[in-house]
């Protein structure tokens, strides 16, 4: 088994994002809520409160072995799977939710969106470099054709396999 420690996020139950990062962090479990700093205003006041950044979404930085103590902990249902596994997340990515988080306030989230018409670019494979448009959406794969040398190649991506261009 592996023993090298990779962060992945977990679903929880609604509303349990604080609770379970306390409960991970009493079984020595390392884990991360991000907490974005917002403005609520009240009948009398205006206050600056902390609230979870993805709703019922927490990261643990563990290893395989340590997978199932996670499941075990209550208000976590489940791992977030991406393309049948457990999703990893890179540590980069986690270190730049926690330099953002500490610039600014009244963060928003929003999911990226893939749908039919968007320009895309092959992050690998042989199509590596080529750019495209989605011709169709389906579960994990998306349709691309895909202009070179005069014909239109259409081919099936996975969608870890591209990133969205912008307009």
């Amino acid at each position: 088994m592996q023993t090298t420690k990779k962060w992945f996020a977990v679903y929880t139950r609604p509303r349990w994002e604080k609770k379970v990062h306390q409960l991970l962090q009493e079984k020595n479990i390392e884990s991360y809520c991000p907490l974005n700093k917002v403005h609520r205003k009240w009948s009398d006041r205006i206050k600056l409160v902390q609230e979870p950044l993805f709703k019922s979404y927490v990261f643990v930085r563990i290893s395989e072995l340590d997978k199932t103590a996670v499941r075990m902990v209550e208000g976590v249902t489940n791992f977030v799977y991406w393309l049948g596994k457990p999703a990893v997340i890179k540590d980069k990515e986690i270190e730049t939710i926690k330099r953002f988080l500490d610039q600014y306030i009244n963060v928003e989230v929003h999911p990226i969106e893939i749908k039919p018409g968007g320009r895309v670019m092959v992050k690998q494979g042989i199509l590596l470099g080529r750019k495209g448009i989605i011709k169709q959406v389906l579960h994990n794969r998306v349709k691309v054709t895909l202009e070179s040398i005069g014909f239109t190649i259409t081919a099936y991506i996975d969608k870890s396999k591209i990133s969205l261009l912008d307009k």
